[in-house]
């Protein structure tokens, strides 16, 4: 599924050693152990990896005190850092009793994500915490993940970036209700379109009937989420196939036509049902059987006071199309500006019905409008 958690955890810089940049003399090193970390720090400085790989061997080589084997790996640990070698810095690091919050990072970069974890459990504070949860994210652990999220959270309060992250470790996991959960806080949070496309594209991957999916463009139409030609086009079949003849000729006008032979098809069967779409939905309208292709009609001519009570019609005679009738009616309740009343549409329609799922997300967007 094509979601995308932010990363927290920034690429680490090198390490401010800065006694390792000191003289041979001051360090109180020998001069060959004091010349071998000269020599490791210009390397790293000109990102030199084998430079420092080198240099690094000649000091261990060299180092015989204990201050100087601590002086060869804080200088292992800042030039290997700085070449992108985090695994050696790590290690060497370790050697001389580096804190956690130093190593774990480095262990993170450099794809040792076991032992990131081990360290980083152990390491108080927020930085431990993200780290424990994107490495799980990292590792396809993403059971492991929501709980360091949820711990998180719990620890740190809901801010956005890591809701974001945790409903992208509910959604790999199939974790739906989490999912929709989390998505919800989020929106509540942030309703901005970016966040609706981040949803609503995540929720399209999902297999679902015609009659959601038209419901679901209608929503990506309304959050500002729909712009793909491709989309835009699939949006345009689905409304001509439910009688929303003036909704596909306007979503087929926002993709910018084409001349290929689907396109071409489309506009020309859009616009012979225009034409007659207005008696469709008086006729249509007229009896309980065919009410909800009525109100589909006066929706996509954009009068929604007649589509909401050819819904109703609809859903009162109780058929197949019942619930099919109360998302587009809350729909046209929501065009209408009727907000509350949308929401309490959503509401009620039924779980087996391959409707709930968008009728939430409906609801969603007209309680955060």
């Amino acid at each position: 599924m094509p979601i995308t958690a932010r990363l927290l955890i920034a690429p680490l810089a090198p390490l401010a050693i800065a006694a390792m940049l000191a003289t041979p003399a001051a360090a109180a090193v020998s001069p060959a152990v004091g010349k071998a970390l000269n020599a490791a720090a210009a390397a790293a400085k000109s990102r030199n990896g084998a430079g420092v790989a080198a240099a690094i061997a000649q000091a261990r080589a060299a180092a015989s005190t204990a201050e100087e084997k601590q002086k060869t790996a804080q200088m292992a640990g800042f030039a290997f850092t700085a070449v992108g070698r985090y695994g050696d810095a790590a290690a060497a690091l370790q050697e001389v009793g580096a804190p956690c919050n130093q190593l774990a990072p480095l262990y993170y970069q450099a794809g040792q994500l076991d032992k990131a974890v081990s360290i980083a459990k152990s390491c108080p504070g927020e930085g431990s915490q993200i780290l424990v949860a994107q490495a799980y994210s990292r590792q396809g652990n993403h059971k492991a993940a929501i709980a360091a999220y949820n711990k998180l959270i719990a620890s740190n309060g809901p801010k956005a970036t890591y809701l974001e992250n945790l409903s992208g470790a509910q959604f790999k996991a199939g974790d739906k209700a989490g999912y929709l959960a989390t998505t919800t806080k989020l929106i509540k949070v942030d309703a901005s379109p970016a966040r609706w496309k981040v949803l609503l594209s995540n929720f399209q991957q999902n297999n679902m009937r015609s009659e959601a999916k038209l419901a679901l463009y209608h929503l990506m139409l309304a959050t500002g989420s729909l712009t793909r030609p491709a989309d835009l086009q699939d949006f345009a079949r689905l409304a001509l196939i439910n009688g929303q003849a003036a909704v596909a000729k306007s979503a087929l006008e926002k993709a910018g036509g084409g001349t290929d032979p689907m396109s071409q098809k489309l506009a020309t069967a859009a616009t012979a049902a225009v034409a007659k779409e207005g008696a469709e939905a008086v006729k249509l309208s007229a009896a309980p059987a065919t009410a909800f292709k009525g109100g589909n009609a006066w929706l996509g001519l954009n009068d929604n006071a007649k589509a909401i009570a050819a819904y109703d019609k609809a859903i009162a005679a109780n058929g197949l199309d019942a619930d099919y009738a109360r998302v587009f009616k809350g729909i046209a309740q929501v065009k209408a500006g009727q907000k509350a009343a949308a929401i309490t549409t959503f509401k009620a329609v039924n779980e087996k019905s391959g409707m709930k799922d968008i009728a939430d997300l409906w609801s969603l967007y007209a309680g955060s409008r």
